[in-house]
């Protein structure tokens, strides 16, 4: 053990201190929202550039006001306090606006990928609740596909947003804009009214099963998250400049970026979408000190064309998630990294761990009781001993994640209360306790001196759900929806790994129907891209006879995940929808070897 190791890491130990209060649960009837917050740091420094967007500036005064504006604006369109309005709208400073005035309202905003079509997007608006919509006029015609299977209050329940030269909707929305133009500016008498138990957000992850869940988010779990990445994570304050280009109906973006700049007063600087060859300079030219990440990011700008001066940047600290372990430090020495704060944790989940304390290839450490217990991967199953109880693992083995919930770390779970139950173990230790499923796989590992505390690795997810393209994608929805394609009598969809890609790719094996020869690719490329959003979409596709079953039915992965789409594996035939291709081809060897290779751009 080093004296600098030791130095570094007792260096820490102030901003953990600072942090504790922050993180101490608040009763939830308290009165306290974020909205509040904001409010308060309008008044601190209301003439600090609050956001950057696309050429635009706005301080955090004019944000605050403009959000009081559509406040009262979206009142009088029947919204109060306890209702529920969806938000399916991109990434610009309207949607923080629109966000931040919902809360003030104690409205609680059910925040919807922008990738969205279909049965899913109308699945997610109506699952909720919600009585308005509020769109981006750059997603007015993927909500005008769907209108019509919806239930909202009629036309007066849709409301826009302008976005440049997009194309406005027709009359059966109205200008949320144009509503809010007139209205008072100061501060709402109802924003003092909310209180921390108050839902702030829904935000949808598409869990183990079946179509996504909206996961509750309450005003007192997002501001404990602001307040760990400001305070301990980031360590910024109104100085500082977090460079956002994740989308903010995330939880990463949402929480630990624009939560830690409510808290700090910091200015952000918000792209609508990612693009790593203007990163830099624009890291430059806006003197971003801090950014939010996914590990994808991270892997896409290793991948970038390197310059000697990568590292000559004003960035020294980043938080996120998902940053391999094996490209961790070739990252933090290319671009002149002094902090990575990796991060884990889930929008419903009840148990997180954050880094704090610097150490490499780490998502570190947590206060919140925790048990790491033997999973059986090939019977997707926990272990449980002779007396019905889970084990724990005690040494560095992968085990599966378990949080305990009590009052200090609820589980709010989902809108749906049976999807909630699914995700409770019961009786995991002792009679009548009760712990929050995280489904992945997780293990202790050796960071040297840390305070006495353990630190951690994410290591993979289980069952029916794989990660790709920074989004959870549940099997059993994609495969109904392929189910739904008419040459296809059964779909089994897993996830494989691709060289150089992090996460899993989707694959399905399909079996026929009685009859059909052969795959119709044209009419199945364009189901597949009509019906699930890019991230859903299976890259590899492999027609099989017939679909292996268990004794209980239920389909066989294991063997399909190993067997991939490796052509000397696999005698039936395979199929590719190559990057930036939206039609699937048969899979060559020569295209094989070079997914193989880790150059096929996936």
């Amino acid at each position: 053990m080093g004296i600098v190791d030791v130095a570094k890491t007792l260096a820490q130990v102030p901003a953990l201190l600072t942090m504790k209060k922050g993180l101490t649960p608040r009763p939830l009837e308290e009165k306290d929202c974020y909205a509040t917050l904001i409010e308060t740091t309008a008044a601190r420094v209301p003439e600090h550039t609050a956001i950057i967007f696309e050429g635009d500036r706005i301080s955090w005064s004019d944000l605050n006001a403009t959000a009081n504006r559509y406040a009262r604006a979206l009142k009088e369109t029947g919204l109060t306090r306890g209702d529920t309005a969806t938000v399916f709208m991109e990434n610009r400073i309207e949607f923080v606006t629109t966000l931040v005035a919902l809360n003030k309202l104690g409205v609680t905003a059910s925040l919807i990928n922008t990738n969205l079509r279909g049965r899913p997007l109308t699945h997610c608006i109506t699952i909720t609740g919600s009585s308005k919509c509020i769109f981006g006029a750059e997603l007015a015609a993927s909500l005008e596909e769907v209108r019509d299977q919806l239930s909202l209050d009629g036309d007066s329940g849709y409301l826009w947003v302008p976005d440049g030269d997009a194309k406005a909707p027709g009359d059966w929305a109205a200008n949320l804009r144009d509503l809010a133009a007139n209205q008072e500016a100061g501060n709402l008498p109802e924003t003092a009214e909310n209180t921390l138990g108050d839902n702030a957000f829904y935000i949808f992850t598409s869990g183990t099963t079946g179509l996504p869940k909206a996961a509750v988010m309450s005003n007192r779990r997002y501001m404990m998250a602001n307040v760990m990445s400001h305070k301990a994570g980031l360590r910024c304050s109104e100085k500082d400049c977090i460079y956002i280009c994740l989308p903010l109906y995330h939880g990463t973006g949402l929480m630990l970026g624009m939560g830690a700049a409510y808290s700090s007063g910091a200015t952000v600087f918000l792209r609508r979408k990612f693009s790593a060859s203007n990163f830099l300079s624009e890291v430059r030219e806006h003197n971003a000190t801090c950014m939010i990440y996914i590990g994808e990011l991270c892997r896409y700008l290793l991948n970038s064309k390197a310059a000697a001066n990568d590292h000559d940047n004003p960035l020294h600290t980043v938080m996120g998630n998902g940053l391999r372990p094996d490209i961790w430090m070739d990252f933090k020495q290319r671009f002149g990294l002094k902090r990575i704060t990796e991060f884990y944790g889930s929008s419903e989940g009840n148990v997180a761990f954050v880094n704090l304390l610097n150490k490499d290839r780490t998502i570190g450490t947590t206060s919140i009781k925790h048990a790491l217990v033997r999973y059986d991967i090939e019977k997707d199953e926990i272990v449980r001993d002779a007396n019905g109880r889970c084990i724990e693992i005690t040494n560095d083995e992968p085990g599966l994640l378990l949080g305990h919930i009590n009052p200090d770390a609820i589980f709010e779970g989902y809108t749906d209360p049976e999807a909630t139950e699914k995700k409770v173990v019961r009786n995991a230790f002792e009679e009548g306790d009760a712990w929050f499923n995280t489904g992945d796989l997780i293990r202790k590992v050796d960071v040297g001196f840390s305070l006495g505390l353990p630190h951690y690795q994410f290591v993979d997810r289980i069952g029916d759900t794989f990660r790709w393209k920074s989004e959870n994608v549940a099997t059993n929805e994609v495969g109904e929806i392929i189910n739904g394609f008419g040459q296809v009598r059964i779909s089994n969809v897993y996830g494989v790994e691709i060289p150089g890609a992090d996460g899993r790719a989707g694959m399905a094996a399909l079996t026929l129907e009685e009859g059909v020869s052969e795959l119709d690719l044209e009419g199945f490329s364009e189901h597949v891209n009509r019906e699930l959003p890019s991230y859903a979409r299976p890259i590899f596709l492999r027609v099989e006879q017939d679909i292996e079953v268990t004794g209980t039915f239920k389909m066989v992965k294991n063997k399909l995940r190993d067997e991939g789409y490796d052509p000397d594996k696999v005698s039936d035939p395979l199929y590719v929808m190559k990057p930036g291709s939206e039609r699937y081809e048969p899979l060559t060897r020569e295209f094989f070897e070079v997914i193989s290779k880790g150059e096929a751009g996936y």
